[in-house]
């Protein structure tokens, strides 16, 4: 509804500025059509003002929307007394709105470029303390088929995902989709009603020139090519963990939930721990490239190297919930992160994500939330679109702790999304990251797919150091150890490893205290 203020607003004022500047000789012509601009132009300012979206976007696209305005008022203006000149102009200007720009003004805004499954177009949460039988009754109206959305969940006392239904509409009934979403919340008979929507990853490749000369006392022939290195300091953190004073308490998890992982690679497979062999195999690689951000084998003389310098405190597992091109659905990734909780993941990572039509992510909270109760963290890319985090899911889901990608120079890479409106915004490397491809190779991609790992390989080990670290806790010690970065209100805190696990040790001395 907004967007479409926005988009005939402007055309309005618009058309209604160049018609004033040809006519405003003409007494009843001009006051006419500037009236018809003042009036648009508050229509397009609301549009343009309340439709979500950060601040500096919203003003680069009212500087442009101005900017446009003022080029075609004079240039109609200089032209006034050519007829001819003038009406094939605006003829060619209204063509050209029609078949390419209207389309623009549409897409402004990351809704409008929200994908739904058309297998399956809706989520609802069906309201258990009613008689369903009206709901039925809608199902039927519509031909409508249902079916559990999230089966199999271990511990269904701890969420209401069980409450699920996925609900496929036939194609005929396809453009009565709003309708039937307000049908079936004014029944009473659900608590909500979601749009399945789609998400995709695509890496993003790029050319590697890094030069990390450090020594850091490991053999990986692969870390000359890691430029986050030095800047995340890892050789104090690998002095740290040398040193013999810090032991895990345990083997954290983290499951990698993308296009699967090449569980056989050189430079993984010491730490991958199987749970599903249709898991085990990465035909795009972006999931095994993550996997190789997060916890590659270090020390083996091969490859990259990764959090911890012995293997000792992390290992990495693949939840598949994206199609061999890079594709998904909400549904899908929500049963991921179930499964993932399910088998004691201590980090979920997501490298995944899309714009959304809903602020709210109701689903999705409650699967962070029924995560968080089976002990872990989930940890999300910022998204790809310079645009901000909030609107776009999973980033924007409430309890998840979401990643800016900066570049070698610590500047947010200029695809980041913001997290300034998210609660949990964090900062690491996203340009040029050098990690593991499927058949035993490496790549450099781009993007906040490869800054999510980053903090997922550095929870990983602040589990295994303090297995009850929660969420919150976990994100206060990234916060407060962070560095700024060229424009932190932006990007978040960059991460600090060393100083991250030292606070952890800390906080895990202050439990063993107060349960000795």
């Amino acid at each position: 509804m907004l967007t479409t203020l926005y988009t005939f607003g402007f055309l309005t004022a618009l058309f209604s500025l160049i018609l004033w500047f040809i006519f405003k000789e003409n007494k009843w012509a001009g006051q006419l059509f500037g009236k018809t601009l003042l009036l648009s132009m508050v229509v397009y300012l609301g549009g343009l003002l309340f439709s979500s979206g950060a601040i500096n976007y919203k003003m680069f696209l009212l500087c442009r929307d101005l900017s446009i305005m003022a080029v075609l008022a004079v240039t109609f203006s200089l032209m006034s007394k050519n007829k001819l000149a003038v009406l094939a102009l605006f003829l060619g200007l209204g063509a050209f709105i029609k078949f390419f720009y209207f389309g623009q003004l549409q897409q402004s805004f990351p809704q409008n470029l929200v994908e739904i499954d058309e297998a399956g177009e809706l989520l609802i949460d069906v309201n258990e303390a009613k008689d369903i039988n009206a709901l039925y009754r809608i199902f039927e109206k519509y031909d409508i088929k249902y079916e559990p959305a999230f089966g199999n969940i271990a511990s269904p006392e701890d969420t209401k995902l069980d409450d699920y239904l996925l609900l496929d509409i036939p194609s005929k009934y396809a453009h009565k989709r709003e309708q039937i979403e307000q049908e079936l919340m004014e029944s009473g008979l659900v608590d909500d009603v979601e749009e399945n929507e789609l998400i995709s990853v695509t890496p993003m490749e790029s050319t590697n020139e890094a030069s990390n000369k450090i020594d850091y006392g490991i053999n990986d022939p692969g870390i000359p090519n890691q430029w986050a290195m030095p800047k995340l300091e890892m050789n104090k953190l690998y002095d740290l963990l040398r040193s013999g004073k810090i032991k895990p308490k345990k083997k954290a998890l983290i499951a990698i939930l993308d296009t699967g992982i090449d569980a056989k690679h050189e430079d993984i497979a010491a730490n991958y721990k199987s749970t599903d062999v249709r898991y085990d195999r990465d035909k795009m690689g972006h999931g095994t490239h993550c996997a190789g951000i997060a916890n590659a084998v270090t020390n083996n003389a091969k490859g990259i190297a990764s959090f911890t310098p012995n293997n000792t405190f992390t290992e990495v597992t693949s939840i598949k919930v994206l199609a061999d091109y890079g594709g998904g659905t909400q549904r899908g990734i929500i049963q991921g992160m179930i499964k993932a909780a399910d088998k004691g993941a201590d980090v979920i990572s997501m490298s995944l994500g899309g714009p959304s039509n809903d602020e709210r992510q109701r689903a999705y909270a409650k699967a962070v939330k029924y995560a968080n109760k089976k002990g872990a963290i989930v940890v999300v890319a910022a998204g790809n679109s310079n645009r901000n985090a909030k609107d776009y899911i999973p980033a924007g889901a409430k309890g998840v702790i979401a990643v800016s990608a900066v570049d070698s120079d610590i500047k947010r890479a200029v695809f980041s999304n913001y997290v300034t409106d998210v609660d949990m915004g964090i900062a690491a490397p996203g340009v040029n990251i050098y990690s593991t491809v499927p058949d035993n190779k490496y790549t450099s991609y781009n993007g906040t797919s490869m800054a999510c790992p980053h903090v997922a390989g550095l929870l990983g080990l602040m589990k295994s150091i303090n297995p009850k670290l929660t969420t919150k806790e976990a994100y206060d010690i990234l916060n407060k150890t962070g560095k700024d970065t060229k424009d932190t209100k932006a990007t978040g805190k960059f991460i600090y490893p060393v100083e991250a696990v030292k606070q952890t040790i800390k906080s895990r001395s202050l439990l063993d205290k107060i349960y000795q």
